[in-house]
């Protein structure tokens, strides 16, 4: 491996990480797309730095950049605030116009200037490593991975010293602000942090990339806890995985790293979405076909608890009432329920008359009894207590 490959995978790394950290936080503010917003609206800033500093590498476009990403999201809220249009429309608006200013300033102005419109949405990492940072006559590497180190480490440090102020605000405001933390300036601090993040980014990656590794790993790690420090984990390590898996995906397939990152991202939300534990597509949907069941379950049971003591009236209790009363199930679904209600041991089968054993009585007076107080959240955990078999 050349050296050319190892920083190329550790920029990939570096700015991965970086992406994902701040991502979470978005993730779970349901501010996901503001990250579009501000790669795509910071053009203009990077234009206007290099206009007053006529140098592509100064630190003076970072700024200029930043500042623009934090101007995007005043704007993207002011509109929203005025409650005539919804967030996402108002980002609809407010980035396109942006960067059509940064485009429009580029081909007009900039036309002997190598600010590429085609790489600042799309990158290629391949190039990163091109531009080197020299100190003293001595080249310590690219600068694209010193300054996503930097960034990283900032993030990192503010992360490990607001950790508590950030969760808060995240998820209860109210509670933020009557703690004595003002939720404003957080999420100021918070879209100032993505922002940089974008920034430091969008020459190595590109626009699209930095939104990719912004929105989905978090989005995936979402799907996988509901623990805060474990999702910021989890987008860490799917964000690494993407970077060093897609590098040589593009390396063995002759193809842009960026797009191969971008699309292995894809592919690892879609194996998440499918098959996460809990709220996994294929898991949740086993999920609501068991709790059918045992609603289903339930509802026979209560019916068969309302006849038990009706002498004068055996046909509701008899099997044929299943399909030709007021039931009225086709016959698949009658025997899986009696199957059901048999391998749990709530009935018993005699001359065609179903009864309830011992144990389905208890079961269906305690489902009642939660049922008629109001406590309907209680019946998962006695279908897990009573239930030997789930559906």
């Amino acid at each position: 491996m050349s050296l050319a490959q190892i920083e190329i995978q550790l920029i990939a790394v570096v700015v991965a990480v970086a992406c994902a950290i701040p991502g979470t936080y978005l993730v779970l503010r349901q501010m996901a797309m503001i990250s579009d917003a501000i790669s795509h609206s910071i053009l203009p800033g990077i234009v206007i730095g290099f206009l007053i500093t006529q140098n592509i590498s100064s630190p003076i476009l970072i700024f200029f950049a930043a500042l623009t990403g934090v101007l995007t999201v005043i704007v993207v809220e002011s509109i929203t605030k005025t409650k005539l249009v919804k967030e996402d429309t108002a980002i609809g608006l407010v980035f396109p116009a942006f960067f059509s200013v940064g485009v429009l300033i580029i081909s007009s102005q900039l036309g002997n200037i190598h600010i590429d419109t085609d790489a600042v949405l799309v990158g290629e990492l391949a190039y990163a490593p091109l531009d080197r940072l020299i100190i003293f006559d001595i080249d310590v590497g690219p600068v694209s991975l010193w300054v996503m180190l930097g960034i990283l480490c900032l993030t990192l440090f503010l992360l490990f010293f607001f950790y508590k102020e950030l969760k808060i605000s995240t998820f209860d405001a109210e509670l933020a602000a009557s703690l004595g933390f003002t939720p404003v300036v957080i999420h100021y601090f918070l879209m100032s942090i993505t922002s940089l993040t974008t920034v430091g980014a969008f020459n190595a990656v590109g626009a699209i990339l930095v939104v990719a590794l912004i929105v989905v790993p978090p989005a995936s790690a979402y799907l996988l806890t509901n623990d805060l420090k474990k999702m910021l984990f989890y987008s860490s390590v799917i964000a690494i995985i993407s970077a060093i898996g897609g590098y040589w995906i593009a390396h063995f397939a002759n193809t842009s790293i960026s797009g191969a990152i971008a699309s292995l991202l894809g592919l690892i939300f879609l194996i998440v979405f499918l098959f996460a534990p809990d709220n996994g597509l294929i898991s949740v949907m086993s999920r609501q076909k068991r709790q059918k069941m045992e609603f289903t379950l339930l509802t026979f049971l209560i019916h068969l608890k309302n006849h038990s003591f009706s002498n004068n009236n055996p046909p509701e209790r008899e099997i044929s009432h299943l399909t030709e009363g007021h039931f009225r199930w086709n016959k698949s679904l009658a025997k899986k329920i009696l199957d059901f209600a048999e391998k749990n041991n709530m009935i018993s089968i005699e001359s065609g008359i179903i009864n309830l054993t011992e144990r389905g009585e208890k079961f269906t007076g305690e489902a009642l009894n939660f049922i008629l107080n109001n406590e309907i959240s209680k019946l998962e955990d006695m279908n897990e207590r009573f239930l030997l078999f789930r559906g």
